[in-house]
């Protein structure tokens, strides 16, 4: 049986099957043979949004917030052509993964520094040097190794995501560095261009030629004898570096903790994390304010309830706190001082998953953020008569969220 090249390109791709016995009778090229441990996969990430009330004036400064309030949205979608690395001593891979919508614009990786509706989400060479048990390196654009969730939503038990995600780093270039300790611990270590998002940015100016920023985490697994603990895992994260995408430039270091814990229950899991994120402002276009400081806090805490194969429930509660607007508005460059004091933000989400088709996340999902700081004119959208200086807050301290989550993946 004779089959065009065209088709056994697609067929080493995965995206379509050949007839059993045909490999035996082609002989694919050089080139097809190479791409064969490739891997093309995706998603396509949609919601439907509903808020209660009237006055979207504001809204809580969670990501990807901004805009999708009552109506229908396109939040991402992704692809990825992937060759992981395999058991060889000397292996090599590589991972191309390509974001398309608005959240592109929020994920803010642009070499360019513009928002744009198509970004790069990660790009690098995977190696394996035969050090130990093995040291792997990514080298290039990768995810950053904190937080206790990801951008990808469909790995998060909830659809929206926390204030701790909010305050994280996303992405970095540079070198990320991975070496398991023992069947128990792993280690990572690596160095970037700049703090912040922005492919191929860097610090100069105005730090020197030189300065990079480092990162360095360790990750706990608790052993099988641990009995119903067996599984559960510890992890801590520190990144220090300066994020040129703010206003003028900051020197920034986030500190991250979290832990994920199998319970007696079988179909019960719970989660704690805490992130910090100290800022200190360079602010080029004003020298005179540069050294200005901020800070940033976020604590939650997590539960995820197994039904049965297919319907599942996940909570989360949180605190978050800081002296900025940064957890009341949506808005990424909205970080000054409020004049009234800190802003505390309390949440609560419940998020019900029923896997009703085949390779879709459906979930329905109640959120609500209060805002409880000292500032009296800091609130989320209301009384458009009562809104702050430049009309960026409202006199509302509470705002509800009824969302719609459908992913599919591929």
């Amino acid at each position: 049986m004779k089959v065009n090249k065209w088709t056994l390109g697609l067929a080493t791709l995965g995206l379509v099957a050949l007839p059993a016995g045909l490999q035996a009778e082609e002989k694919m090229s050089p080139v097809l043979t190479a791409l064969t441990p490739t891997t093309l996969s995706g998603y396509v990430n949609t919601s439907i949004e509903w808020n209660p009330g009237t006055g979207n004036a504001s809204v809580p400064g969670f990501a990807f917030n901004r805009g999708k309030q009552d109506g229908f949205n396109l939040d991402v979608v992704n692809l990825a052509l992937e060759k992981p690395l395999d058991e060889a001593q000397w292996s090599a891979g590589y991972k191309a993964e390509l974001i398309f919508g608005p959240d592109a614009n929020a994920l803010a990786t642009q070499s360019s520094g513009s928002a744009s509706d198509f970004a790069i989400k990660q790009a690098y060479v995977a190696l394996r040097a035969p050090v130990g048990n093995g040291l792997d390196f990514k080298v290039g654009v990768f995810d950053t190794p904190i937080g206790y969730e990801s951008f990808d939503a469909y790995k998060n038990p909830n659809y929206t995501r926390s204030y701790g995600y909010t305050i994280e780093p996303t992405t970095h270039t540079g070198v990320l560095m991975s070496y398991q300790l023992c069947k128990f611990a792993s280690a990572s270590a690596g160095i970037a261009n700049t703090f912040g998002p922005q492919i191929n940015a860097r610090a100069n100016p105005p730090k020197a030629e030189s300065y990079k920023t480092y990162m360095g985490g360790l990750s706990l697994t608790a052993p099988e004898d641990w009995g119903f603990l067996a599984g559960s895992t510890l992890s801590g994260v520190v990144i220090n570096g300066f994020n040129a995408g703010t206003e003028g430039g900051a020197d920034q270091t986030s500190f991250y903790v979290g832990a994920t814990v199998n319970t007696p229950l079988k179909w019960l899991k719970v989660g704690a994390c805490y992130d910090y994120l100290g800022t200190t402002d360079e602010n080029l276009a004003d020298p005179t304010a540069a050294g200005t400081s901020w800070y940033a806090n976020a604590a939650a805490l997590y539960a995820s309830m197994t039904v049965n194969e297919k319907l599942s429930v996940h909570l989360r509660g949180e605190y978050a706190w800081t002296d900025t607007s940064l957890l009341i508005s949506s808005d990424p460059a909205s970080l000054s001082n409020p004049p009234g004091g800190n802003n505390e933000v309390f949440a609560a989400t419940a998020t019900v998953q029923y896997d009703l088709w085949k390779n879709v996340i459906s979930r329905l999902e109640f959120r609500w953020d209060h805002q409880a700081g000292d500032n009296d004119m800091t609130g989320y959208g209301g009384d458009l008569s009562k809104v702050g200086p430049g009309g960026s807050v409202g006199d509302k301290r509470n705002f509800y969220t009824i969302a719609l989550n459908l992913i599919y993946k591929f």
